[in-house]
């Protein structure tokens, strides 16, 4: 693990946060199944079932989709089944709720355990789904895109809250004087996070909201990250970021009524 040299005396503690996370990489394609992981494009969704909607009537659209058959296993996440992020395409923040982050009203997250392949069981017309036409729709993209997924370890990324605390009550204690902000800023050139995401750890273009919270309760760790990404024409306002947490007791108990989801931009 590379670290700036200031930081050896670190080194140990932050070699043990290294996490497995699985890596996306998306490629447009509209040539994709209802049940294959994407990014866009239409759902996987039983006709019995009601669909998605805002309070507003809106029905949400997909932004993006996890068949667990498709991936490489990561600890405590699904084997199988498939899991969904839906938002409000005319919401100003891409359907977060800035007033309680876990409020699944202009988004939503939606896991079937169980997958039918049966297409005459399954919605097929979304012509109800809103227009890109449409001047008021707001989306990080345009159409859809297949995934592929890679195994990959990472430490504590540089925008990580518990990472700040790390490095701040590391600095505090030298007897040198080293100013802080520069040796974080050297971490996060090495370690940003800045990828398409399961599992693994944060970024973002600003601070990360987790560090408001009550420090009683069970930590949250990252489920999902899509960030803009310049090659695949996917852009979160200026250039941000849609971060998606849980907290691992409830991912064990695949339970995601209670996942918060955080948008931030430059």
């Amino acid at each position: 693990m590379k670290l700036p040299p200031q930081l050896e005396n670190l080194r140990k503690e932050l070699e043990a946060t290294k996490k497995l996370y699985l890596k996306i990489t998306p490629s447009f394609s509209n040539k994709l199944t209802l049940w294959e992981s994407k990014f866009g494009g239409e759902p996987y969704f039983p006709k019995q079932l009601e669909y998605p909607k805002s309070p507003d009537g809106n029905p949400l659209v997909l932004l993006a989709q996890i068949n667990f058959s498709e991936t490489l296993l990561l600890e405590n996440f699904p084997k199988e089944g498939i899991l969904q992020f839906y938002i409000d395409s005319y919401h100003d923040l891409y359907g977060m709720s800035d007033e309680d982050l876990a409020e699944q009203t202009y988004f939503r997250v939606i896991y079937f355990d169980k997958i039918d392949l049966d297409e005459n069981n399954l919605i097929t017309d979304f012509s109800f789904l809103p227009s890109i036409d449409d001047p008021d729709v707001i989306l990080p993209f345009i159409g859809s895109f297949a995934l592929n997924f890679t195994q990959k370890y990472e430490p504590m990324t540089g925008c990580d809250y518990r990472l700040e605390t790390m490095i701040e009550n590391f600095v505090s204690d030298l007897e040198e004087n080293i100013d802080y902000y520069d040796l974080l800023d050297d971490y996060f050139d090495l370690y940003a996070g800045e990828e398409h995401k399961l599992g693994g750890y944060p970024f973002f273009t600003q601070d990360d909201p987790r560090m408001n919270f009550d420090e009683d309760i069970e930590p949250y760790e990252l489920l999902f990250q899509m960030v803009s990404d310049e090659d695949a024409d996917i852009i979160w306002g200026d250039m941000g970021v849609g971060n998606f947490f849980i907290q691992p007791s409830a991912l064990k108990n695949l339970d995601f009524s209670q996942v918060i989801y955080s948008y931030d931009c430059s």
